[in-house]
């Protein structure tokens, strides 16, 4: 047996867009045993994955963690974080290990210079270049994510009983989402129930939201649901309205389709809806020719030249409009 140990500690994003390889890895070696190492707050995301054999916390005893993994004696370590942290690890267990082009010089220079010298290749088709050694290829079957929740229970807190689209609102920085009054000139006199996605700090904004839209029937489902419930509330969506977040990549996992929308940060990071399969079935939208942008490769919590032109300043009319025709598909 071929042991493979997979590290990516985060966040949600990356983590779904390590499935194509976990999947690839599993189908394409025989007899493998796969092991994920990642970090305990989302462990949740691989937990349901058919494809992860062994499942390793990385938290608060991380000397058991380094004891366990150096006791598994794995064959081969595929490092999809590759820092500092992730070096240190290889070091210990001192075994073969293949990592992918991370690329950070030229998100360097796009950043600080605006020289865009990045290769259109998506993250996903960068993380196979690490298990290229192992003869492992892309399928090109996209992203897996695998729910799991107790429909009594989630049911009883969204009943989701008529056709609706998804809003998912929320992102770790605040120059990746879409503000409220924004947000809300796109929303306004759809004509479809809304159900708002997000984490418990996104619950304020979708009550903004929700008060800008007074005739029109808002579900702010924010901070209320589990992520895999907000999950199903995707799955189940008409139509996914999202920022540069993970529950994009999430939402890429399954059929409905995708409407991103695009502040701070460039689909040229190589981390847009990843969809070989129907790339037709989302829409990017992003205001061009701004000369500050991006400003970051991850974001900030306020713009740093506080005139937020990368959100404010986006084409609310072609946006609705592509909303409309995914509904209309």
């Amino acid at each position: 047996m071929t042991k493979i140990l997979v590290i990516r500690f985060s966040s949600i994003g990356d983590i779904v867009l390590t499935s194509p390889v976990i999947r690839c890895i599993k189908e394409q070696l025989d007899n493998v045993e796969l092991h994920v190492l990642t970090k305990k707050q989302y462990a949740s995301l691989y937990a349901t994955n058919p494809h992860v054999d062994f499942l390793h916390e990385w938290g608060e005893e991380n000397d058991i963690v380094l004891s366990d993994l150096k006791i598994a004696n794995f064959d081969y370590v595929i490092d999809l974080h590759k820092n500092l942290r992730t070096s240190k690890i290889k070091s210990h267990l001192r075994k073969e290990s293949f990592t992918f082009p991370k690329l950070n010089i030229q998100k360097w220079l796009y950043v600080n210079f605006k020289w865009n010298n990045m290769p259109d290749i998506h993250i996903v088709d960068r993380y196979f270049e690490a298990v290229k050694p192992l003869g492992v290829v892309n399928d090109q079957k996209g992203i897996d994510f695998r729910i799991k929740i107790d429909f009594m229970s989630f049911t009883k807190r969204f009943p989701g009983k008529e056709k609706y689209i998804a809003v998912a609102i929320g992102a770790q920085f605040a120059t990746k989402r879409v503000p409220a009054e924004v947000m809300a000139d796109i929303l306004r006199d759809l004509p479809i129930n809304i159900a708002l996605v997000g984490g418990p700090d996104d619950r304020e904004v979708g009550e903004e939201i929700s008060k800008l839209l007074p005739n029109q029937k808002v579900n702010n489902t924010c901070g209320a649901l589990s992520i895999h419930e907000s999950a199903q509330v995707v799955k189940d969506a008409q139509v996914l309205i999202t920022n540069d977040t993970g529950m994009m990549h999430i939402g890429s996992a399954f059929e409905t389709p995708i409407v991103s929308i695009w502040g701070n940060t460039v689909p040229d990071f190589g981390m847009y809806p990843y969809r070989p399969q129907a790339p037709k079935s989302y829409s990017i939208h992003e205001v061009k020719g701004l000369k500050c942008r991006p400003c970051s490769k991850i974001g900030f919590a306020k713009c740093p030249k506080k005139h937020f032109k990368c959100m404010m300043d986006h084409d609310v009319v072609d946006i609705k409009g592509q909303i409309t025709s995914f509904l209309e598909f």
